[in-house]
């Protein structure tokens, strides 16, 4: 109990900072807006986190609760394509909709940087677990290639995903990235999955 009481606290913590820092800016947050709009202390804070820069590499966790959320409202019956599509707008349309794309720039930087953990890329992810669950369906039902491994596939979307947050941070958010990357992933992905 001790262990899920833990992760609720560092989760609150998560979900409050990138809240203030969605509404005042990243500059603008303090620690203590944070501990007080999570309903923690400064002591769970400086548990969890060394500073608010720490908080940064944290966006991928707030991607993996709404990967949980998702998973259950696929349609199993749908195409590979359809599945992975869905997924894709659903957390573009919440990156347009909670995430600044000042915000989406520092993650991407400080990923770069970072001698540490590179938490985008964590195979232990909700987001790589529900992957492969869906393209290891969509290859037994043929709607994706045998040609090259799952885990190619896996990284080629990966690498497709983040190279358009990265485009649409290069164009300060002028376009909706949602729409975008809908009309495009199909066919960037039309060599592998039906």
């Amino acid at each position: 109990m001790a262990k899920k009481s833990q992760r609720n606290t560092k989760g609150r913590i998560i979900s409050a900072a990138w809240k203030l820092f969605y509404e005042q800016g990243y500059d603008d947050t303090t620690i203590d807006e944070i501990v007080d709009e999570a309903g923690a202390s400064k002591g769970s804070f400086y548990h969890y986190f060394s500073g608010k820069d720490a908080l940064l590499s944290t966006l991928s966790f707030l991607f993996d609760e709404k990967y949980e959320e998702l998973k259950d409202k696929l349609d199993y019956d749908g195409t590979t394509m359809d599945k992975l599509v869905y997924l894709n707008k659903e957390l573009f349309l919440m990156i347009e909709n909670s995430i600044s794309v000042d915000l989406l720039a520092r993650l991407f930087s400080s990923q770069l940087v970072t001698r540490g953990e590179r938490h985008l890329l964590d195979q232990d992810r909700t987001y790589y677990k529900l992957l492969r669950k869906i393209l290891q369906e969509g290859q037994q039902k043929g709607q994706v290639s045998s040609d090259i491994s799952i885990n190619e596939i896996i990284k080629l979307y990966a690498m497709l995903e983040r190279g358009l947050m990265y485009d649409w941070c290069l164009c300060n958010g002028d376009y909706a990235l949602a729409k975008y990357s809908s009309s495009v992933l199909p066919h960037m992905l039309s060599n592998y999955v039906e």
